[in-house]
């Protein structure tokens, strides 16, 4: 079962001796919790092995003889894929592929100079742009433009986005003793002089991140990890 920030705020408090509030509030311990979340989601992100892989297939649209996209979700961290929603054998947009570049890309500076096209069996050409969430929802530029609007499913990593004492550990593998030696070390650095997380229990904190970046590095163990051949797309 999936733990809450309660229960790690609990043994924390455990090691801490407090196991009511008192020199450290209940806010507080939540708020280490909740920094040993992000600092352990940002490895696990680009790990790639798609375990916060989210799909928005209502909002985002790309309109006529628009160079950016509308609806696009405020949470998002990296971009995955962009495909079109209505792309079937009775859509009039059939046949049409976003693909990335960058936006300095000589091909697509040169898709910015053409005039709109039907959109379909065609590629249009898109870069992420902008500080992203948590900040702002990411600017998604496209090019050429389209004579006619486009639905979009966007394929994405989200941010983690505000935790409280009731909310689930929202990270895979077995997260619970990481996240309570960062609690307890940055706990600690309050009885400090220097306020520094203390650094043995930073130490254990390490070892168990190193253990469960490792236990999380390959999800699927069915295949082989292979590597595309250039220009495979194409064959």
């Amino acid at each position: 079962m999936a733990t809450k920030l309660y229960t790690i705020e609990r043994l924390t408090r455990d090691l801490l001796s407090e196991p009511n509030p008192g020199f450290w509030s209940s806010d507080e311990i939540i708020g280490y919790i909740s920094s040993g979340i992000r600092d352990l989601w940002r490895p696990m992100v680009d790990l790639k092995q798609e375990y916060f892989l989210t799909f928005d297939n209502t909002n985002v649209t790309l309109s006529a003889d628009t160079t950016t996209l509308s609806g696009v979700p405020s949470d998002v961290h990296k971009v995955y894929a962009l495909e079109v929603r209505d792309g079937t054998n009775t859509s009039a947009n059939i046949g049409l592929k976003f693909r990335p570049r960058e936006f300095h890309d000589e091909a697509f500076v040169s898709a910015r100079t053409l005039d709109s096209i039907d959109p379909s069996n065609d590629t249009i050409f898109y870069a992420v742009m902008g500080a992203g969430a948590p900040v702002s929802a990411p600017t998604i530029r496209v090019a050429p433009t389209v004579t006619g609007a486009v639905n979009l499913t966007l394929t994405y990593v989200p941010t983690v986005g505000t935790l409280t004492s009731s909310s689930t550990v929202p990270l895979p593998g077995e997260t619970d003793n990481a996240l309570v030696a960062w609690a307890v070390a940055y706990a600690r650095s309050k009885e400090r002089e220097d306020r520094a997380p203390d650094p043995g229990w930073m130490s254990i904190y390490n070892a168990e991140r190193a253990q469960l970046l490792q236990s999380l590095g390959v999800r699927n163990l069915h295949k082989p990890v292979v590597v595309n051949a250039m220009f495979e797309e194409y064959w």
